[in-house]
């Protein structure tokens, strides 16, 4: 049996697995701001547009930066093109609680943004070195089921952790999150 085989059969599902746990925090470290919205508008005196171009930043970061992001972790390689996403959009996350206004909001999306554009042509990489054909879109699947895992869990902590903690805990913990992602992911790639 090739060395590539035994690799696909001895890990291929927990790789499945800590990708799926990546694109869930994906979309958990995006989903904060908009759930912290009410309370940051009153401490920051955002306007609607205040808060639509902060938005705004992170759409078109994440959307100029994802016709780079599949030549680059194909350039650097999936393990450290995945972990540079990781950490990337991980202080883009953590760095939110650093904002004292609109600009630093801004800021910190276009980082986030930038970060997580990697994080689909990784996660696609991923399945493509490790998965058989016949099981690629199974695993694809299952990796890609992540966002809404993401969209469900946000709801439920961020709102918990910012009454309890602070609103700059929320941006703290969920995005120190992803850094023991890059340790599993590094390990196991």
């Amino acid at each position: 049996m090739s060395q590539i085989n035994q690799r696909i059969g001895k890990y291929r599902w927990t790789i499945c697995a800590l990708v799926f746990f990546a694109t869930t925090v994906n979309y958990l470290d995006r989903q904060v701001l908009s759930l912290l919205k009410d309370r940051l508008e009153v401490q920051f005196n955002w306007s609607d547009s205040d808060y639509a171009n902060i938005v705004s930043v992170f759409q078109f970061v994440y959307a100029i930066s994802m016709i780079f992001a599949g030549r680059l972790i194909d350039w650097l390689g999936t393990k450290i093109g995945y972990a540079l996403s990781l950490v990337v959009w991980s202080v883009g996350a953590m760095i939110h609680a650093l904002a004292r206004g609109t600009g630093g909001f801004m800021f910190a999306r276009g980082v986030l943004g930038f970060g997580e554009s990697g994080n689909f042509p990784a996660a696609i990489k991923t399945v493509a070195e490790w998965f058989p054909r016949k099981e690629r879109s199974l695993a694809t699947g299952i990796f890609n089921s992540g966002t809404n895992v993401g969209a469900i869990i946000a709801p439920i902590t961020v709102p918990w952790i910012a009454d309890h903690l602070g609103w700059e805990s929320a941006f703290l913990i969920i995005g120190g999150i992803g850094f023991l992602m890059v340790d599993l992911l590094v390990l196991a790639l």
